[in-house]
């Protein structure tokens, strides 16, 4: 389980892109790279990081199901994930 405090941070970092990202489209576009460099640097989407939805782990990330590779392997164990059958694991 993921700390809450680091969950927060990345929920803040969402929050920064969302808000910076028509201004850092805009600039790009432009091609004024000192005006990017005076915006935040966490409104940037490269450092956003994804993050198990049920478990907020951040490493084996499955982006097509938005869990991690053991929550991934639980559910599809447990029968929750449809089409999906046990196979050798």
């Amino acid at each position: 389980m993921a700390k809450e405090s680091l969950k927060a941070r990345e929920v803040k970092r969402a929050k920064l892109v969302e808000r910076y990202a028509e201004k850092r489209a805009r600039l790009k576009a432009e091609g004024d790279y000192i005006g990017l460099s005076k915006l935040p640097r966490n409104s940037a989407s490269i450092r956003m990081h994804n993050r198990c939805k049920l478990t907020g782990r951040p490493k084996g990330y499955m982006r097509q199901f938005g869990v991690s590779r053991i929550q991934f392997r639980e559910m599809a164990s447990a029968g929750l994930i449809p089409g999906i059958k046990k196979a050798s694991w």
